[in-house]
C-alpha cells in the first residue's frame, strides 16, 4: 500500500554530515542534562506511600487530584485501580513525617471532600524496593539492546547491527535527556515506553536495511550511497502510513488520556519522532560510513569474480 511513489531518488545522504552533526550535539546535550540534573524519579524508584481508596460511585479523579495538590503533593499519580470506583495514589516520602501520618492526613482530606470514601489499604514502599526496580529496569534495557544486536548481526551483518543500536541508543538517551531537562517524572510507565521505543525504532531500521539488501541485489551498478538513497526513498510512503497512524494514536493518549497517561504518551511521542529521524539520518548514514558494500549482503558468484580468472564466466 502506497499513498504515492517518488520516481526520482531523494539524495538524503548528501546532507547526512550536517544532520548527524546536529544529532550528535543533541545527544551530547541530553547526556549533559542527565549528568548535571539527573532524572526526577517517581515513588516506584525512590520509595513512598501507596494509598488505595474506594468510593460508592465512580471517582472524580480531578477532584481527588485537587485534594492531593492542596496537601502540597505535586505531580502525584492519581489513577483508577481495578474499577472506576477504586483510586490508587502514590505519595513521595516526606522528611519528618511517617508513612502512616501521610496516609491519615490524605484520607482525612479526602473524607472531608467526600464522606463516602473508604480506605482500602495503605502500603509503604521502601527505597530498597525502588533500587531493585531500577536495577531490574536497567537489566531489561541491556537485554533488549543485546537481543537487537544479535538479531541484526544474524539477519544482516555486524555493520548494520552497530548502526542500528547506535541509532536506538540515540533515541533512548534523547528521551531521558528531555525528562532530565524539564524534570518530568520518570516512572515505571515511562521506562516501559522507553523500552517500547527501542523495539519500534529498530523495526524502521530493519525495513530500510532490508530494502538496502534488495537494492544491492537488483542494482549492481549503484554506489552504496545511491543504494541507501534509493532504499530510503522507496520506503517513504510506508514510513508515513506507519508512523503517521501510530503518532495519531499516541497523540490522542497525550491530549485526552489525562495525567495518568501523560508522561507515558509523552515519552512515546518523543521516541517516535526521533525514531523516524534516527533510522534515516543516523542508522543508514552510520552503516554507510562503516563501509557497507554489496558483498556484505550478497555473496558473489563465480560469474562476478575477477575478469582475469579463467573460470570467471562459468555458469554457476
Amino acid at each position: 500500500m502506497e499513498f504515492f511513489r517518488i520516481r526520482r531518488d531523494i539524495p538524503f545522504m548528501r546532507h547526512a554530515i550536517v544532520l548527524n552533526a546536529i544529532s550528535f550535539i543533541t545527544f551530547l546535550l541530553a547526556v549533559f542534562f542527565l549528568v548535571t540534573r539527573g532524572l526526577h524519579l517517581s515513588v516506584e524508584f525512590t520509595g513512598g506511600t501507596v494509598v488505595e481508596v474506594a468510593y460508592e460511585q465512580p471517582a472524580d479523579l480531578a477532584a481527588v487530584r485537587r485534594v492531593v495538590e492542596d496537601l502540597g503533593y505535586l505531580e502525584v499519580p492519581v489513577q483508577n485501580f481495578g474499577s472506576s470506583r477504586d483510586v490508587l495514589l502514590r505519595l513521595p516520602a516526606v522528611q519528618g513525617q511517617s508513612s502512616g501520618q501521610q496516609a491519615e492526613a490524605l484520607f482525612a482530606a479526602l473524607k472531608a471532600q467526600n464522606p463516602a470514601v473508604t480506605l482500602s489499604r495503605t502500603e509503604f514502599v521502601g527505597p530498597q524496593v525502588g533500587e531493585e526496580l531500577l536495577h531490574n529496569g536497567l537489566i531489561a534495557l541491556a537485554l533488549v539492546i543485546g537481543g537487537i544486536i544479535i538479531y541484526l548481526a544474524v539477519r544482516f551483518e555486524w555493520k548494520y547491527a552497530v548502526s542500528a543500536i547506535i541509532a536506538n541508543l540515540h533515541d533512548v538517551v534523547i528521551i531521558l535527556g528531555f525528562f532530565a531537562f524539564f524534570q518530568w517524572e520518570f516512572s515505571l510507565a515511562v521506562l516501559a515506553a522507553t523500552l517500547a521505543v527501542l523495539g519500534y525504532s529498530v523495526n524502521e531500521s530493519v525495513v530500510i536495511f532490508d530494502r538496502i539488501r534488495e537494492t544491492f541485489r537488483r542494482q549492481r551498478k549503484m554506489t552504496p550511497q545511491q543504494v541507501v538513497d534509493h532504499a530510503i526513498t522507496s520506503t517513504i510512503s510506508r514510513t508515513i502510513i506507519t508512523h503517521g497512524s501510530t503518532q495519531i494514536m499516541v497523540l490522542s493518549m497525550l491530549l485526552f488520556g489525562g495525567p495518568t497517561l501523560f508522561y507515558f504518551a509523552l515519552a512515546l511521542t518523543i521516541g517516535i519522532l526521533f525514531g523516524i529521524y534516527s533510522s534515516v539520518f543516523v542508522a543508514a548514514a552510520m552503516a554507510l560510513w562503516l563501509g557497507i558494500k554489496r558483498e556484505d549482503l550478497v555473496k558473489p558468484t563465480k560469474s562476478e569474480g575477477d575478469p582475469d580468472d579463467p573460470n570467471a564466466g562459468a555458469v554457476v
